[in-house]
């Protein structure tokens, strides 16, 4: 080979090494549980590597039991993200099993996350825009007539096995969570990755700025409609309604794990006039039977509102166009 040769080889080489992601022969195995954190991830990772996803297809984390392929994800993961035990359940004792080498983060403990407690279901109070719902961890709880909210008027035979106290584990349906949720994560890369922490900085200073005005954009979505109240299948979306300002009247269970009763769902459709709600949204998981029997007889509409992206394609995209799908079916729904 000639000199000439082979500095042209070595040029290629180098120009070659530039187009390709930064160190991804030395990126770290990454586990995450769901699809709209999976998504966080992802653009955090972007052009370095791409994050393994537990809870594929329209599966639900109330519900999902894990596969082999699913463990042999975590056995391998150099680092493993989720959200925590009150919604990913199915991850709790396997995290504690097979990820015992790998760093876990949980990320419902990252610093500064709003964060809010559940509601009973049924019937809720109104809240003027969300003004009165609590951080997580105090003792205030929204089931409670003492504290300006009450138990629906009808009987409650459960909770949906929650305790009082437990906050909503639907934290990325914020977008100013979701910023916390991608410098937790961008943290966490960094401490295994440290070769690529400038490139997860760029990714995760660009991730914001996209955040910003995804949430200029959905409040304009949802401005002409956001007074007009809504009922939902289950209490996912409180912290959708404290950003933009939607009103969502009450729900037909706190959590699709327990399935309402006969006497909740006769509450719901009973007082679907009263509480001026037009719309009531079903999820695509679950049996949408329910919610055609709290509509039948009266005026409301139905659609479906998706929170944790069950009919998405992952990837860095995915989280914006769930945000932007809940805004767009509310508005949709409303506006008939």
């Amino acid at each position: 080979m000639t000199m000439r040769t082979l500095l042209k080889a070595t040029a290629l080489l180098a120009a070659t090494m530039l187009t390709l992601p930064a160190a991804a022969l030395a990126a770290p195995q990454v586990a995450v549980s769901i699809k709209p954190i999976h998504s966080l991830v992802a653009s955090v990772m972007k052009g370095i590597a791409e994050p393994g996803l537990i809870l594929k297809g329209a599966g639900s984390p109330h519900t999902y039991q894990m596969k082999p392929t699913d463990a042999e994800m975590l056995q391998n993961a150099e680092i493993v993200f989720w959200v925590g035990p009150g919604l990913e359940k199915f991850m709790e004792k396997p995290i504690e099993s097979l990820a015992g080498k790998a760093k876990v983060v949980e990320l419902e403990d990252a610093p500064g996350l709003l964060k809010l407690p559940m509601r009973e279901g049924g019937a809720f109070e109104a809240h003027n825009d969300g003004d009165d719902h609590h951080e997580a961890g105090g003792h205030e709880h929204e089931g409670h007539a003492e504290e300006g909210h009450n138990h629906a008027e009808a009987g409650h035979e459960d909770h949906d096995g929650h305790e009082h106290g437990e906050h909503d584990a639907h934290i990325w349906l914020n977008t100013t969570n979701a910023k916390l949720l991608a410098k937790e994560i961008a943290a966490g890369l960094s401490e295994v990755d440290p070769a690529n922490a400038p490139r997860y900085a760029a990714n995760l200073a660009s991730l914001e700025g996209q955040l910003d005005s995804l949430s200029t954009e959905i409040k304009a979505t949802v401005a002409p409609v956001k007074d007009k109240p809504i009922v939902v299948f289950h209490d996912a979306y409180q912290y959708f309604e404290k950003e933009f300002g939607i009103r969502v009247a009450g729900s037909i269970t706190v959590s699709p794990e327990t399935l309402p009763g006969a006497a909740r769902i006769s509450e719901i459709h009973d007082k679907l006039t009263t509480l001026g709600a037009s719309c009531v949204f079903a999820e695509p998981q679950f049996e949408p039977k329910l919610v055609n029997v709290v509509v039948e007889g009266t005026s409301a509409k139905t659609g479906t509102l998706d929170p944790e992206a069950a009919t998405l394609t992952e990837g860095p995209g995915l989280y914006f166009e769930l945000m932007r799908s809940i805004a767009g079916s509310i508005k949709s729904c409303l506006s008939q």
